[in-house]
């Protein structure tokens, strides 16, 4: 497998924009599975994938109405509170069923429901780039706050409303977050593959890791360098990629098995 085919000016594009996302998306999830709400996002990948093709329907422009499909699944998941993976599961199978559904009533929409299926990582623009750039930035510049907040929230339940402290902050910051990175990933390495990407690794980094700190930095390294054999992969066996990220990510579940712990 060579490597140097990563860097052919073809592929800089997607290389570039999957290794931000591979950067932000397993610290997302780490906070979705904190809060045990693993499931919630594929059930907003969905949502938002729902809202992409209602958009396609539309003529509208798709990151926007992505955007708004997940940020609506976010609005749900806050409005309703306690929240368990059993409501996620409804807001996925609905968020599936709406697309595939959409996707019957015209052509451009079938269309844009198997790219986001599939994904589209080597069709990715500027756009996507400078999108997950951001995202990254807004990620590393929230991350200890949010981080405390949701560690509290999770260890202490009762200390915001015991301190009569507002939660909403966190929480909406978190939500955006996470919509936006869902919408991105969708967008690129497509539904299943980004939900992959926020499970496996912090489930895996959970389960080795000493401390929350160790904990993400191990996601992000398994989450970085799945991407990598994924990407190296779909190129040298011309392969779709979502598949292709999927396939690599299971491979590091035997991980869990091992006996040492990292960190602390």
């Amino acid at each position: 497998m060579s490597l140097s085919l990563a860097f052919d000016p073809l592929f800089r594009l997607p290389l570039a924009t999957g290794l931000l996302l591979a950067l932000a998306l397993p610290l997302l999830g780490a906070g979705l599975r904190l809060r045990e709400q693993w499931l919630s996002g594929l059930g907003v990948a969905q949502a938002a994938a729902a809202g992409a093709v209602a958009g396609a329907l539309l003529h509208g422009p798709l990151v926007l109405f992505a955007l708004l499909g997940a940020l609506l699944a976010g609005l749900v998941r806050f409005l309703t509170g306690t929240t368990r993976n059993e409501h996620y599961a409804v807001m996925l199978l609905g968020g599936w069923a709406a697309v595939l559904l959409l996707a019957t009533l015209g052509h451009h929409a079938d269309l844009v429901a198997m790219q986001l299926l599939n994904g589209q990582l080597y069709f990715t623009t500027g756009v996507h780039l400078g999108g997950a750039a951001v995202l990254v930035l807004a990620v590393l510049a929230t991350g200890a706050w949010l981080g405390r907040r949701l560690l509290l929230a999770r260890l202490f339940p009762d200390h915001y409303s015991a301190n009569q402290l507002p939660t909403w902050p966190h929480e909406i910051g978190f939500e955006v977050l996470v919509a936006v990175g869902v919408v991105l990933g969708i967008g690129t390495m497509g539904v299943m593959a980004t939900f992959a990407m926020m499970m496996i690794p912090p489930w895996v980094a959970f389960r080795l890791a000493r401390g929350w700190r160790p904990a993400l930095l191990l996601a992000t390294a398994l989450g970085v360098a799945a991407f990598l054999a994924g990407f190296l992969l779909a190129l040298e066996l011309d392969l779709p990629f979502g598949p292709a990220l999927v396939a690599v990510l299971l491979l590091l579940l035997p991980l869990r098995l091992l006996p040492y712990r990292v960190g602390g």
